[in-house]
């Protein structure tokens, strides 16, 4: 077994992707290693012991093998590699190429088949590919492993039967809060299962778009991170930290969200940012969670797809409560515990929905109040919104039409 001087952990060495030569040739050997070393921590092998050896032992991106070599032939090193650590990209290399052969290697897990002599910008490129597929794949697995934790770390802190009793309300909020971003991470790992299922390379459009999917899935893994904090805290009468978020950034983290959310599937989601951003006085998960509850409940309101818009402006003037009072098409939620302080920040969510009668304007906000059937509501979506907008000192202005659709404009102080 040969390795080179690559090997030296210097920071800059740590920081480049390991490339493994596998060739039971001294030329061919050498002449990649001066390729690669300038972008790659190459290490070489002579034979196929030595390369699987070098695998058990270093953590390896992108493996070249050569097929015909004496002794255990390439096919078989790729056998084992995939065995020891399926992540690992090998492409294929020969002299002798047969399209059994070809399928074979294919078949067995290899990201591509080059023939030998090969040229350098075909070797530079197959190369890049297979190490750009292994980080997407990496960076996959990390996002399945931080799932996995939080699973763990919800079922480790389930209170006894007697306890969970007393403490409904907040098991169910739970639930509650954690079903919609639950949701889009369900619906983006099947996205990247597909992608990357028997796939032989991920390049180009497709994996800008895993990568798109894969920060957009680890934002949703931390948001359900927050929120079980949130409510475990609560449990335990300990403080959080109350991390702020600006309002452009609560609203297209919003958008993000229900982009590929089975709820807006035929709806048209308009969304109007700020000209300038503000930072609102309440932390950025319940934020979201208030956008998101309000938003969805839009999207609900009518069964034929339709408009919802989420439009934001700043109050250069405190409210005059006294044009909001409570009325058969009006409520104002957290009246008297709304902190009327400028600038206020001001978020509507407007629907073309079938409106809302008096009778259920009266009873909206309580508890476990839900006009959807048992299997599709569970009352808690606005019982949890006035709770947070309450502990935030912020409220919320209802105005609807019976037929012609809803507003609900919530209303923030900001920070300075």
């Amino acid at each position: 077994m040969d390795t080179i001087s690559e090997l030296a952990p210097t920071p800059l060495a740590q920081a480049k992707p390991h490339l493994l030569i596998v060739d039971d040739e001294e030329g061919p050997r050498q002449s990649l290693r001066i390729v690669f070393k300038n972008d790659y921590q190459v290490l070489l092998a002579s034979n196929g012991p030595d390369a699987i050896e070098i695998i058990r032992k270093h953590p390896i991106d992108v493996v070249v093998c050569d097929i015909m070599m004496f002794g255990m032939s390439g096919v078989d090193v790729l056998k084992e590699i995939k065995a020891i650590d399926p992540t690992v990209e090998v492409i294929m290399l020969t002299a002798f190429e047969t399209i059994e052969t070809a399928r074979q290697a294919l078949r067995l897990g290899a990201s591509d088949y080059l023939n030998k002599p090969f040229d350098i910008p075909s070797m530079r490129s197959a190369v890049k590919r297979a190490a750009e597929k292994h980080r997407a794949t990496i960076e996959f697995q990390k996002t399945n492993d931080h799932l996995h934790e939080l699973q763990q770390t919800l079922h480790d802190h389930r209170v006894r039967e007697e306890m969970a009793r007393a403490q409904g309300e907040i098991y169910a909020s739970v639930l509650h809060d954690i079903n919609s971003p639950l949701t889009v991470i369900s619906g983006f790992v099947e996205l990247i299962n597909r992608s990357m299922e028997n796939a032989a390379r991920v390049e180009g459009e497709q994996l800008a778009k895993i990568k798109g999917d894969l920060n957009i899935l680890n934002g949703q893994v931390g948001r359900c991170f927050e929120i079980s904090k949130r409510y475990l805290s609560f449990l335990h009468k300990s403080d959080i930290d109350k991390v702020r978020v600006g309002a452009n950034q609560a609203i297209n983290d919003l958008s993000d969200l229900l982009l590929r959310h089975p709820i807006a599937r035929g709806h048209e989601l308009h969304v109007t940012n700020l000209d300038t951003d503000v930072i609102a006085n309440i932390n950025g998960t319940d934020f979201l969670q208030i956008l998101l509850n309000l938003t969805i409940n839009a999207l609900q309101a009518r069964e034929e797809p339709h408009r919802v818009e989420v439009s934001c402006q700043l109050l250069p003037e405190p409210l005059d409560l006294a044009n909001y009072l409570d009325g058969p098409e009006q409520r104002f939620i957290n009246r008297e515990g709304f902190a009327n302080e400028t600038p206020i920040l001001a978020i509507s969510i407007r629907d073309e929905g079938t409106g809302i009668s008096p009778e259920i304007l009266d009873r909206l906000f309580e508890e476990r109040f839900t006009t959807k059937p048992p299997s599709h509501g569970t009352g808690l979506g606005l019982s949890i919104v006035k709770r947070l907008l309450r502990e935030a000192s912020g409220g919320i202005l209802i105005q609807t039409v019976p037929g012609a659709g809803s507003v609900f404009t919530v209303c923030l102080q900001t920070l300075p």
